[in-house]
């Protein structure tokens, strides 16, 4: 493949009136071939355009990038669901997951639009955070719209509700309609994973009134309650932490699993884990899991809770691990795609260059290359390859054209009188 094919394979992938095709085909473009920083500068040098097309571009039009998104993820996610498979090569009961975490997005300043100070991970960080919605389709990724978190004085000052994360979150599920998405299907193979920051029984039960099922990591101090005491207790008494809850339950046998590490028959990992079918509070029965690593048992525990009754610990336990891929999303994006390389200071640009990353990962994950390199940097690798030959194609596009020739030599001659 040539650049000028690169080219016209991009534009078929988007639908953009003419005045902004060019400059979006060459943002898209310089998002996916490997660069120092992706800044607008870069852009501009690498392009050919002027600096400030590319910022008109992200702050006059952050409705274009929306757009293109939720195309191309509807596209891509009809794509793998035209032949659905089991996730996990057939090992889990769920044909599509769906992927719930959130992310910060470092910026220097306190000053820039929308900016806060998150407690995330170790210490305070500032930035933007999104909460990132992934489908799973086919073990395949494909990143929908994110959510922007909005600070308190961003909502005063464009008059805007203020919402939590986590009520942002259920609103999302309410509106999410995965036959968009993947056509017709069963509700009950869909299964949404999430770590204890989403531990909420708004959520949860968000995604049961969906009739999906749920594998979420539970807060250490979460009330649930066993089967037999939940029928002869009042509803209001015999709860406990979950924590204590499988103190109280060790006469329930541990149960060694042995999962395959990227499928390897070497490499293997060893847990040891409790299932207990339970109730959890203002939520309803769910398997309860406690889950350990098997060779250092006094390490963290992990308390999972999985609304799909029919499901073994193993089959739980694999599914929980399958949330991984959200991480690595993130890693990629900002490792390859400039998630991070952003100097704007309205707020509108940001969520325009962010979509623009997302159209990006799926176009990098959907193009025209060996089936086999799922690497990104591989694939940008060969990205930046074809824009290499982009001189060579503009030369023998000019030649085929009438009176190239003469159009190239006095090119030619131009230069050497430059010189």
């Amino acid at each position: 493949m040539n650049f000028t094919k690169l080219k016209g394979w991009v534009s078929n992938q988007i639908a953009v009136n003419n005045r902004l095709r060019a400059v979006c085909i060459w943002y898209l473009i310089f998002l996916m071939i490997s660069v120092r920083k992706h800044s607008l500068t870069a852009a501009a040098s690498f392009s050919g355009l002027q600096t400030s097309q590319f910022s008109r571009l992200l702050k006059n039009h952050p409705n274009v990038a929306v757009y293109q998104l939720d195309q191309l993820s509807k596209k891509q996610a009809r794509q793998f669901s035209s032949a659905i498979k089991f996730l996990s090569a057939g090992r889990l009961p769920w044909q599509v997951a769906i992927l719930i975490d959130s992310t910060i997005q470092h910026r220097f300043s306190l000053h820039s639009d929308n900016v806060k100070r998150f407690n995330h991970g170790k210490g305070f960080q500032i930035g933007h955070q999104w909460t990132n919605i992934v489908l799973l389709i086919n073990d395949k990724l494909i990143p929908l719209a994110p959510i922007p978190f909005y600070s308190k004085s961003y909502c005063r000052k464009h008059r805007i509700q203020y919402k939590t994360e986590n009520t942002l979150v259920v609103e999302y599920i309410n509106n999410l309609n995965l036959f968009d998405y993947i056509g017709e299907h069963r509700p009950e193979h869909v299964v949404v994973l999430a770590d204890s920051g989403y531990d909420d029984r708004k959520i949860e039960n968000a995604i049961r009134n969906k009739k999906w099922h749920f594998i979420i990591a539970l807060n250490k101090g979460r009330s649930v309650k066993s089967q037999n005491s939940f029928l002869c207790t009042p509803k209001s008494k015999g709860w406990s932490k979950v924590a204590q809850f499988f103190k109280d339950h060790r006469k329930v046998g541990w149960q060694t699993i042995r999962i395959l590490v990227n499928r390897s028959k070497k490499k293997r990992m060893e847990f040891r884990t409790r299932l207990i079918k339970g109730y959890l509070r203002y939520v309803g029965c769910v398997l309860l899991i406690c889950s350990e690593f098997k060779k250092r048992p006094r390490g963290r525990k992990k308390y999972l809770a999985c609304s799909d009754l029919k499901a073994t610990a193993r089959q739980i336990v694999i599914g929980y691990r399958m949330r991984w891929a959200i991480e690595i999303f993130h890693k990629e994006i900002k490792m390859f795609l400039g998630f991070e390389d952003v100097a704007t200071k309205w707020f509108d640009s940001v969520i325009a260059h962010v979509h623009w990353v997302y159209c990006a990962y799926i176009l990098l994950n959907k193009g025209p290359f060996d089936s086999h390199v799922r690497a990104i940097a591989e694939k940008q690798r060969r990205i930046s390859k074809i824009v290499s030959t982009r001189e060579k194609s503009r030369v023998l596009q000019m030649l085929t054209q009438i009176d190239g020739a003469q159009r190239y030599k006095k090119e030619l001659q131009q230069v050497i009188a430059n010189i």
